[in-house]
């Protein structure tokens, strides 16, 4: 899959901008298909990083919060769950003992993993943090909770996703239907909510119709910070209407806005990935630099699979100043 995505890479970077907005997408069968993945590729919510060892590490929905591994993007093998045994904590939020939506990164010599534990539907939840000297299954030590919500919360708290800014601040995004995507900032000693900066910032929400939107991820390329969440309906197989859409901000906390200056908090979003033939619902998104570029890594149902969730990837192409996949 590599060598076919640097082709392509090749391909478009030769094409002048006109030609790039162009190739944005203006209907669903536009969208690209997923990149040619093999091997262990029913998953949820996937966030992967690539190793120093050149290893790519994916973490997923299920279980003690499940693995898999590839040596070359393309071939994915299942391992062990992160845990190999489950914080007590985790019932107080759930009689199901799994965790949700993982979110992977390295940081200050360690592997963090960030994830939630709730129970479908409800915002009686938790957003707890592991961190590891390897990454590997079985290595991850909890450090017990960083965020909750309960019933009573306008918020729910899980989807985390955890951002470095250039100035060495670390903030968690995180947020699931309610009102919306929230974040915090976060004391790099710790990895837990900083004392000095209890602000809950909101960064988009739904104030009319369904209040679907979840997933937040944060990067920051050529002076603009761009938040991806879900939008609609998950987890309903071929039925799901899940969907990736994209805002920017000049600042971290925001406003975000789409390519329409229309702001996320009042149901803005630009549309990076839809259901497009057989690709039904793909969304739980997470993003990632790589050596031919960022990807998009995510989730989807297979229509001709009688809609089993899979792994998706696609690169992005950035020259429209949008995030484009292909």
């Amino acid at each position: 899959m590599r060598r076919s995505f640097l082709r392509k890479r090749t391909v478009l970077l030769a094409l002048p901008t006109a030609a790039l907005l162009a190739l944005m997408p203006s209907t669903a069968s536009a969208y690209p298909n997923p990149g040619r993945v093999t091997g262990s590729v029913v998953t949820h919510d996937p966030s992967m990083m690539r190793t120093s060892s050149g290893q790519y590490l994916l973490y997923a929905t299920g279980g003690g919060i499940s693995n898999k591994t590839s040596s070359d993007r393309t071939a994915f093998s299942a391992g062990a769950d992160a845990f190999s045994s489950r914080p007590s904590w985790w019932r107080t939020y759930s009689s199901v003992p799994e965790a949700w939506a993982p979110d992977i990164s390295y940081h200050g010599g360690k592997y963090l993993m960030y994830y939630s534990v709730s129970k479908f539907g409800s915002n009686t939840s938790a957003i707890g943090l592991a961190t590891s000297s390897s990454g590997q299954p079985g290595s991850w030590t909890d450090q017990g909770t960083v965020h909750t919500s309960s019933s009573s919360s306008d918020h729910n708290a899980i989807d985390p996703n955890l951002f470095v800014d250039d100035d060495g601040k670390w903030w968690l995004s995180f947020g699931s239907w309610w009102t919306g995507i929230k974040m915090i900032q976060i004391n790099p000693s710790s990895g837990k909510q900083l004392s000095s900066n209890t602000t809950r910032y909101s960064l988009a929400s739904r104030p009319t119709g369904t209040k679907a939107v979840e997933a937040p991820f944060i990067v920051k390329r050529s002076g603009y910070y761009y938040l991806f969440a879900s939008y609609d309906t998950c987890c309903a197989g071929t039925s799901s209407t899940y969907k990736v859409k994209v805002g920017r901000a000049t600042s971290i906390t925001g406003p975000y806005r789409d390519k329409n200056g229309i702001s996320m908090m009042s149901n803005g979003g630009t549309p990076v990935l839809e259901s497009h033939g057989s690709i039904v619902g793909p969304g739980g998104q997470s993003i990632m630099n790589d050596v031919d570029g960022d990807l998009i890594v995510y989730h989807y149902y297979d229509a001709n699979d009688n809609g089993t969730p899979k792994l998706g990837i696609n690169l992005l192409n950035w020259s429209s100043g949008w995030p484009v996949a292909y």
